[in-house]
């Protein structure tokens, strides 16, 4: 045998990850009628100084031009939606640092560790799969689709980890029963995020900000 020890395990993580994807793409239901799509989603003045701020530092350090900074900036407070800002910083950082996330694919870690956090936004319905890994979603600085979130997590002797902000509310939806995963109170009619799980030996922990001292 020739291949050396471990040498087996990026193909059998890029193969999982295929079949994961292409699960998940048959049990995503179609998209609600009216739901604005990822890039649809109007931009907001934060989201705008963002991006403002990462063509500022490429000038500042050679990689724009002072003509190319010009014509993205006029382009950046001129957006109305994220689309039109999302491919301004495209050349200019690694996708995992970019400032705006539209990826709406499915999310797998097949032994390993993937995360998604940062400004991104969460599409209404997102696959998840963790085999022998962990993922963890950030919603703290998110953008949701839709005031309600299906997560699809498939997980197998893997874990789905999730941080939320104040008034987000989490629940776990199985076949048997339905749990609340976020303890601290919300409002009526705020966004909640349903985690639908199909797992073995899997586990959803949820991570809340601590809770705020009453003044006395």
């Amino acid at each position: 045998m020739n291949e050396r020890a471990g040498s087996w395990l990026p193909k059998l993580q890029e193969v999982g990850e295929r079949l994961a994807e292409e699960f998940m793409t048959a049990r995503r239901n179609p998209a609600a009628p009216g739901v604005p799509q990822p890039h649809e989603l109007r931009a907001s003045d934060a989201d705008r100084e963002r991006i403002a701020q990462v063509l500022q530092d490429a000038h500042a350090d050679g990689r724009l031009d002072l003509v190319e900074l010009e014509e993205r900036l006029g382009v950046v407070y001129s957006a109305r939606t994220l689309g039109d800002l999302a491919g301004l910083t495209a050349d200019l950082l690694p996708a995992e640092e970019q400032p705006l996330n539209l990826d709406g694919r499915p999310v797998s870690a097949i032994f390993k560790k993937e995360q998604r956090g940062g400004r991104w936004v969460v599409p209404a319905e997102l696959g998840v799969t963790a085999m022998f890994g962990t993922t963890k979603l950030d919603f703290r600085d998110a953008i949701l689709q839709n005031s309600r979130i299906v997560i699809n997590a498939t997980l197998v002797f893997g874990g789905l980890e999730i941080h939320v902000p104040e008034g987000l509310e989490v629940i776990r939806v199985t076949k048997d029963k339905t749990v609340r995963l976020t303890k601290q109170p919300v409002e009526p009619g705020g966004p909640v995020v349903e985690v639908h799980t199909t797992n073995f030996a899997g586990e959803v922990k949820v991570k809340e900000p601590p809770k705020r001292k009453r003044r006395r």
